[in-house]
């Protein structure tokens, strides 16, 4: 087995490991930094968040991505079904856009401190699961074959989770703002009209393209 394939499994174990303790701590409210201060829910309510879904995604792509790399060292199949690859690359797009809006937007803009945003289960989901994921697809995986189908995939995951967002907000607006609790990103805080939803959707998608521009350089250089 090659040393870059040995890299990339253990690498996606470590990924599903953290997201399956990150769910964990996150859905039993387990603590062990202190009281969260922003963005945690417990039980079922969790999945509100995009963090969440993201990670969630990427901890099962991880671990389809390991079962069929180990059937291929195995020969049991001879190479990885393209499915499986486009499930990997949307995923790893997923948790990149949530470190972005976190490290660039959220962090250090809100009225919480720069490292709130970092504790507890978020400490995995908005740090160790997402640079790991961008680390293991850039450097230790194989060439992924990006083209055009799989280019809209990866816009996907943010498409479906704006709609249910931004339905969930503007069901719950008065006196033009969104309800306590119905904007927990806090995407709409200067106001619930169309044009703040419009700038949030456009800046949404032009970062996941660059993102995805980005992810697709790095794997096409690191495999030449």
């Amino acid at each position: 087995m090659a040393k870059k394939i040995k890299l990339s499994l253990i690498l996606n174990i470590i990924i599903f490991i953290l997201v399956l303790i990150g769910l964990v701590f996150m859905i039993t409210g387990f603590r062990f930094m202190g009281e969260d201060k922003l963005l945690v829910a417990k039980n079922i309510e969790a999945f509100k968040f995009f963090t969440v879904d993201s990670n969630l995604l990427m901890g099962l792509a991880a671990l389809i991505y390991v079962i069929y790399q180990l059937l291929i060292e195995k020969k049991k199949i001879k190479e990885m079904p393209k499915i499986v690859s486009i499930i990997k690359f949307v995923a790893t797009v997923s948790v990149s856009l949530t470190f972005a809006i976190v490290l660039f937007y959220l962090a250090p803009f809100s009225d919480y401190e720069f490292f709130d945003f970092y504790t507890n289960s978020n400490l995995f989901f908005h740090l160790f699961v997402p640079v790991l994921s961008i680390i293991t697809f850039a450097c230790f995986e194989k060439k992924y074959e990006i083209n055009n189908k799989a280019i809209l995939w990866g816009f996907v995951p943010i498409l479906i989770y704006s709609t249910y967002y931004m339905i969930g907000a503007y069901s719950h607006v008065a006196d033009g703002k969104v309800t306590e609790g119905y904007d927990w990103y806090g995407f709409l805080k200067n106001g619930a009209s169309f044009t703040s939803a419009l700038v949030v959707f456009v800046i949404m998608i032009v970062t996941t393209y660059l993102i995805i521009f980005t992810l697709k350089t790095a794997n096409s250089k690191m495999n030449k």
